[in-house]
């Protein structure tokens, strides 16, 4: 049991940055889109209205601040000083890849495709952190098993407190 609550905080402290990057935006978001409301070439957005340049930026900021904070007190990813760039910039874009597959199944923003609202950020920072050279096949199992039910409860709480329209 040990070692398995010990991955579990392995696999929290590693994600930590990505869960920043993912969630800030909600807090710090708004302003100008990114897709600056463009349409695809289907006619529907490309990204959505709540996909805006001040939560994209905000979201990059705490969570590479994260890294750094992270980097300094566990002294785990110290030598990788991009550490947490590499994730929250691999969550913001696997968001963005979300809500672009959204937008083209016609849901609207803030709409629930489930699975892909609570995993596309993890799997865009996983792959940004493929050349860390840092992943093992466990610590990836275990990101995804406890990011869905974290980031439901996070969500949920953020809607109680009006953060958010939605609760997912």
């Amino acid at each position: 049991m040990n070692t398995l609550l010990e991955l579990v905080a392995k696999a929290i402290k590693f994600i930590f940055p990505a869960y920043c990057a993912n969630a800030i935006p909600v807090l710090a978001g708004g302003g100008l889109p990114l897709d600056l409301g463009k349409k695809f070439f289907d006619g529907k957005p490309i990204f959505g209205k709540n996909k805006t340049f001040r939560g994209f930026f905000s979201g990059l900021i705490v969570g590479t601040a994260a890294g750094f904070a992270e980097a300094a007190i566990f002294q785990e990813y110290g030598s990788i000083s991009y550490f947490g760039f590499l994730l929250s910039l691999g969550a913001l874009l696997g968001d963005l890849a979300g809500a672009f597959i959204k937008r083209r199944l016609g849901i609207p923003p803030g709409g629930l495709l489930p699975i892909v609202d609570q995993v596309d950020f993890v799997v865009g920072a996983l792959i940004f952190a493929v050349p860390l050279r840092v992943l093992h096949l466990e610590l990836m199992l275990a990101v995804f098993i406890i990011t869905p039910p974290l980031h439901m409860a996070t969500n949920f709480a953020a809607y109680k407190l009006g953060l958010k329209n939605s609760p997912w």
